[in-house]
Formats: C-alpha cells, structure tokens, sequence
C-alpha cells in the first residue's frame, strides 16, 4: 500500500518571507565561502585564532565546502539537503567558538541565529516541510 503525503499550501507572504530569509542566508553564506576561496589575511589570521593555523589550502577548502552547501540550499529540489549540511557546518563554527572561549551572543551563537534562518526560510517557502514539520496551536 502507497501513501503519498499531501503538501500543506503555502500563503503568498509567507512564501516571499521564507525567500527573503532564504536569500539572506543565501548571500551571506556565499560572500563567506568566497573569501576563504581568495583566501585574504584576515581569514587566515581568524582561522589561526581560531586553532585552525593560517592554512591557505584548508580555508580554500572551507569556502569550496561553504559554497557547494550553500548552492544545493538554494536549489529547490535539493534544499533539505543543503538545509541538513549548512545545519552541520555551521554546528561545527559554534563548537570552534565554544572551544576558545568566544563571546557567546555575538560570536558562538551567530550559527544558531543562521541555522534558525536557513530552518525557518525554508519552513516558510516549502510545503513538502510543512508536512514534516507541522505547526500545531
């Protein structure tokens, strides 16, 4: 026996707003793998401070890593996915901050803050996740 779940409708704002969220996400997300791809002193010298020493190669991996994420978060069919490993990568930068004694608003929950954003974007404009992630009152 086959079920097929049925796709909660999504309202037109709340679609625009999910995009919006999305977007910025989405923005900031690649202007961040970008630089590491340069990769320019300042990544570098973070990355060092960070415990990671000043490897060109790793923060050059970091933002190939950033980048691939953040596309298949962008593409609609594979926006769960890309949700699942942005959700882990940035899990990972809260974790290196946790370490070395960061600040914790600013600096260690800055992932959670852009993990609630890529969640709840993509909660707003998908319905297939609705389904999943149903609201209850």
């Amino acid at each position: 026996m086959s079920t097929i779940a049925k796709t909660v409708p999504v309202s037109k704002p709340a679609r625009w707003l999910g995009r919006v969220l999305s977007g910025l996400v989405i923005l900031f997300m690649l202007f961040d793998g970008a630089i590491k791809l340069v990769p320019w002193p300042i990544v570098t010298e973070t990355m060092d401070r960070i415990g990671y020493g000043s490897s060109e190669t790793l923060a050059r991996s970091l933002g190939l890593i950033t980048i691939v994420c953040t596309v298949l978060y962008a593409i609609p069919p594979t926006s769960i996915v890309g949700a699942i490993l942005l959700t882990g990568y940035l899990g990972g930068a809260m974790a290196s901050h946790v370490r070395i004694g960061s600040p914790l608003f600013s600096h260690t929950l800055f992932g959670l803050y852009l993990g609630l954003m890529v969640w709840g974007g993509l909660w707003l404009r998908d319905g297939s996740l609705r389904t999943l992630i149903p609201y209850r009152r």
